[in-house]
């Protein structure tokens, strides 16, 4: 609609890892494009539950069929590297696979597990044998790297409010952190409803954060900075809890990005979210995630090569329901931006 002329020229449609991957094997031609399982699942046009292209959504797009690349099984070759192109010609090229997806492979998450990432956004997934189907649009269905299922949330306010509470306390994040932990669980009625960028799940795009519970006993720094860190991971538990109802089991939670860091955030997630926490040591589980894919698929097999996470850190604190009824009573009660 907007770009005609450049639309009537469009012949295949791929994703930008897709189209180097092409690249790398000489381009030999648009039937040659290849993807993978969990970046297809993110287009709108590859639906998991059924491992089809629904081309219906792209002809309603382009007016008419497309080239789409063929969608590969986890350990599938997506050809082979064209020579003079930096590395040894004829070497084997990988599917790829999108950051989440590649992220689970990296920490070795499996059934049972799910992986919370705290970093600028907070996401939750966790690795399903049946795909999800969510009408309300809270859970996305992706698919995983290793022929199963990724159901995934997505909170645009994570590690973010731990730097807005340092900031407001004049403290940096390590000081934050022992401020939480000299705090009770609860912070004694102090709520925190961290949504300082708008919010994304729930669907609250204009929405500012608020803190209810304000008291002389709670008008403390200690008080505040648990109320931060608990108020985050009470919004990453509402996206557990979707998982969960979409039929995810939570044996554990693998708690990785920046926001893991904080010996606050690793001591109080096992009793916001009700389960065991572990906490592998800071790394490029991405990274890793392709390495393991790309040794998948050069030794082949059913199931992805063994990867063992050296130094991992185990949280066990039992739950406090109460943390999650005080911040469940005072989620919706905030003002939008004017």
């Amino acid at each position: 609609r907007n770009e005609p002329e450049l639309a009537r020229r469009v012949a295949a449609v791929c994703l930008p890892h897709d189209w180097l991957t092409w690249r790398l094997a000489g381009a030999p031609g648009l039937g040659a494009l290849r993807t993978d399982r969990g970046d297809a699942s993110g287009t709108g046009y590859w639906s998991p539950a059924t491992g089809d292209y629904r081309l219906d959504l792209l002809e309603r797009g382009f007016g008419r069929r497309l080239v789409v690349p063929e969608v590969l099984g986890p350990a599938e070759s997506a050809g082979k590297l064209a020579d003079g192109l930096g590395g040894p010609g004829g070497a084997l090229l990988g599917a790829g696979t999108g950051d989440n997806a590649a992220a689970a492979l990296g920490v070795g998450a499996g059934p049972g597990d799910v992986v919370v990432s705290i970093g600028t956004s907070g996401t939750v997934f966790s690795v399903a044998d049946v795909p999800a189907a969510d009408e309300s649009g809270t859970v996305a269905g992706f698919a995983d790297a290793s022929g199963r299922f990724l159901p995934l949330v997505c909170t645009l306010n994570a590690a973010r409010v731990l730097d807005a509470a340092a900031a407001m306390l004049g403290v940096n994040l390590d000081e934050l952190a022992e401020l939480a932990l000299s705090a009770p669980a609860g912070a004694d009625g102090l709520v925190m409803v961290p949504y300082l960028e708008g919010e994304r799940t729930p669907n609250r795009p204009l929405a500012t954060g608020a803190v209810h519970g304000l008291t002389l006993r709670t008008s403390t720094p200690a008080h505040l900075a648990r109320a931060a860190v608990e108020g985050m991971l009470c919004a990453l538990a509402d996206g557990l809890d979707a998982l969960t109802a979409q039929g995810a089991t939570a044996r554990r939670v693998i708690l990785v990005g920046g926001g893991a860091r904080s010996a606050a955030v690793r001591q109080i997630a096992p009793q916001v979210f009700g389960c065991p926490v572990v906490v592998p040591p800071a790394g490029e589980y991405v990274a890793d995630g392709a390495a393991r894919q790309a040794a998948w698929v050069a030794l082949g097999g059913a199931e992805p090569p063994l990867w063992a996470v050296e130094g991992t850190e185990e949280y066990a604190t039992a739950a406090v329901p109460a943390v999650r009824d005080q911040y469940a009573a005072a989620r919706g009660l905030v003002l939008d931006r004017r």
